[in-house]
């Protein structure tokens, strides 16, 4: 099996022929190989298109709705991005190949651990990763960010992370009940006030915290 031809294959087929057109996601895509963060069981599986188990209870997304969210953002050069959810770390490389700097939370130590220690040793600098409650926001709130992307489904947008959203800033979570949700778009405009514009039907594992669910 060769894993470059089926990487390019999902990029090409999964990702521009269902309307993905920012070229900064798809050379994300192009360039941050997806089976480097499944199980090596699992490898065999890494291209298509599903979410696929890593452990922990969390999956790592279907390719095309990180692209989708991604693209939904609108990352420019300058953005300083907060990612909720590290995972096994893919779309967190993938952010850190469009934006100069992503901070990210994780709630599971392991993965945490696992993901920073691949994420070095594939030589990302530009990457901050802490363990917490990700519902709470970055544990420095001062820091404001100019896009937050949630990879986890909520009961209704945290209220923390509205306020460490920078005016003019947009952030993609998805909304709905344990098993289905839909894709909220949040913008804050100048005036602090709060735009929602709703997106595709998706699933996503449940974003446990203090402002998500509950155990």
């Amino acid at each position: 099996m060769n894993l470059e031809e089926e990487n390019r294959n999902m990029v090409k087929y999964q990702l521009k022929n269902r309307g993905i057109h920012d070229e900064k996601v798809l050379n994300a895509f192009l360039k941050v190989k997806r089976h480097l963060f499944v199980p090596k069981s699992l490898e065999k599986y890494a291209y298509d298109d599903c979410p696929l188990p890593i452990g922990e209870g969390q999956t790592i997304s279907q390719p095309y709705i990180i692209a989708f969210m991604l693209q939904i953002l609108e990352i420019d050069k300058d953005d300083i991005v907060l990612e909720i959810g590290t995972g096994s770390g893919y779309q967190t490389a993938l952010l850190a190949e469009i934006a100069p700097y992503v901070y990210s939370i994780e709630r599971n130590e392991s993965l945490a651990k696992n993901a920073k220690k691949k994420l070095e040793k594939l030589g990302y600098k530009n990457i901050k990763i802490v363990v917490g409650d990700g519902t709470m926001g970055w544990p420095d709130e001062e820091i404001k960010f100019d896009k937050i992307i949630v990879s986890a489904s909520a009961p209704s947008v945290p209220d923390p992370l509205l306020k460490q959203l920078k005016e003019e800033g947009k952030m993609v979570i998805p909304i709905g009940s344990r098993t289905f949700q839909h894709l909220n778009i949040i913008t804050k405009n100048k005036d602090g006030s709060i735009k929602v514009e709703y997106s595709d039907g998706c699933m996503f594992v449940p974003l446990l915290g203090k402002y998500g669910w509950q155990m």
